[in-house]
């Protein structure tokens, strides 16, 4: 015999009672309640009257939400006005309304486990599907419901604008702080207000300028701001990164400390910056040659575990594509990927990029936007372009021995902009500059 699916029709009409009571309880549940989390239909269409008078700034009482109903013909569907006084009766007060809500939420989602359950079902019956792409989609469909995400084809502008409103007020309580993650550079943060959830940042440069180092100082300021960091490292080992967090971290030499050539003075130091750095939420997955299905397995194990704030992957091209494609395809469906996977975790991802030779054979060593291998893929599907250069690698007489330029040749949602930071080869840490850098005028 098959069993009920969880249904709570009292909580439904508790929910929708509580606003009729008091209209301005919609506002703790308005960015978060959805209308196709109620079961019965016509609660989801009473539901969608009321967002509908608050999107407007009207008040959702008995009165508007009927005149909504009724310009969608949806009135006499759902019983009329004598409906809507009862489900107004259905509650004495309306200082419960959340607890009600979540539980309407809990049975909506609870319902969706039991869909993903039989779509998983069903992709364990194909045998035709790589057995990668399958597990990835069963782990995809399990994530979706985990993470609470409405799975319909729409979703109504208000709502999009409720949430911007809540994350618009934050900011106004936070007046000139960064609202996305703070790389710890302070120029850069204002060029790019921080790094954005779901972007990708594709940081590239050539052979030996600073990807590494950049990407994982970075790791290193956001990481010290209490904040979760995952680090795909699958070109060094995870020790060679422990090794240059220990640099930054305590100023000594990365070669010595990769010979372990300490001095006996530095001892002490390096044992108490061990127990600094090993409370930081750092967490290093070096498995070479990863594809994307496995990156975005481990990234979704390890952003369940605690919010991820940053994902770094080092570096894109030595991630596997599918097998009997062409490079750039194969680059590609990596690209994409990525995106996608900062998309879903709602996370700014940070993809290292190796460039062309072509940047040593122009008079101008400055990297451009054709100078990413296989760029055309890499340049649509990022959010920002970020590329190093460093005079002192092309000018041995240069002036600016010590500083790193980061270039962002693209930004999607701001400005373009140069933001010099010093560079420490020996302790391979990039560092504010003390001089303010002045996008707007273009020097320091």
């Amino acid at each position: 015999m098959d069993r009920p699916l969880p249904v709570d029709l009292n909580a439904e009409r508790a929910t929708l009672g509580s606003i009729l009571l008091e209209r301005d309880v919609i506002i703790t549940i308005a960015s978060w309640l959805l209308p196709d989390y109620f079961y019965l239909e016509k609660h989801a269409w009473v539901y969608e009257a009321m967002l509908a008078c608050y999107h407007q700034r009207i008040p959702p009482d008995l009165s508007t939400v009927a005149a909504e109903l009724r310009r969608h013909e949806r009135l006499e569907p759902i019983g009329g006005i004598s409906y809507l006084g009862e489900l107004s009766a259905a509650v004495p007060t309306a200082i419960h309304i959340e607890h009600y809500a979540r539980i309407v939420e809990r049975t909506a989602l609870l319902r969706r486990l039991i869909e993903a359950g039989g779509k998983i079902t069903a992709l364990g019956y194909d045998e035709r599907e790589d057995l990668e792409a399958t597990l990835d989609k069963a782990e995809a469909e399990l994530f979706a419901v985990s993470q609470r995400r409405a799975q319909q084809d729409f979703i109504h502008v208000g709502q999009v604008l409720d949430a911007y409103f809540e994350q618009l007020t934050a900011v106004q309580e936070q007046r000139g702080e960064i609202a996305g993650v703070q790389t710890g550079y302070l120029d850069l943060d204002r060029l790019t207000g921080g790094l954005q959830r779901s972007d990708l940042i594709v940081l590239a440069a050539r052979p030996s300028a600073g990807k590494t180092s950049l990407a994982l100082s970075i790791a290193y300021n956001v990481g010290f701001a209490g904040q979760k960091v995952g680090i795909f490292s699958l070109e060094m080992s995870r020790e060679q990164l422990v090794q240059r967090l220990l640099a930054i971290h305590t100023g000594i030499d990365s070669h010595r400390l990769r010979t372990h050539n300490i001095r006996e003075e530095e001892f002490d130091l390096l044992v108490s910056s061990m127990g600094e750095l090993s409370n930081l939420p750092i967490y290093i997955e070096d498995t070479p040659a990863l594809s994307v299905l496995e990156v975005r397995t481990k990234a979704r194990k390890l952003d369940s575990q605690g919010k991820i704030a940053i994902l770094i992957i080092d570096y894109l091209q030595l991630m596997q594509g599918r097998k009997n494609s062409n490079r750039v395809q194969e680059v590609g469906e990596i690209s994409q990927g990525l995106k996608a996977l900062a998309r879903e975790l709602n996370i700014p991802v940070i993809a290292i990029s190796q460039l062309s030779r072509a940047v040593e054979g122009r008079q101008s060593h400055v990297p451009m936007l054709s100078d990413l291998r296989e760029s055309g893929s890499i340049e649509q599907d990022s959010d920002i372009v970020m590329f190093i250069y460093r005079e002192e690698l092309y000018d041995k007489e240069t002036d600016k021995k010590g500083i790193a330029e980061i270039h962002i040749a693209k930004h999607r949602n701001g400005p373009l902009g140069v933001v010099p930071l010093r560079f420490d080869a020996a302790t391979t840490h990039f560092q504010n500059l003390e001089r303010y850098y002045d996008s707007d005028e273009g020097g320091y």
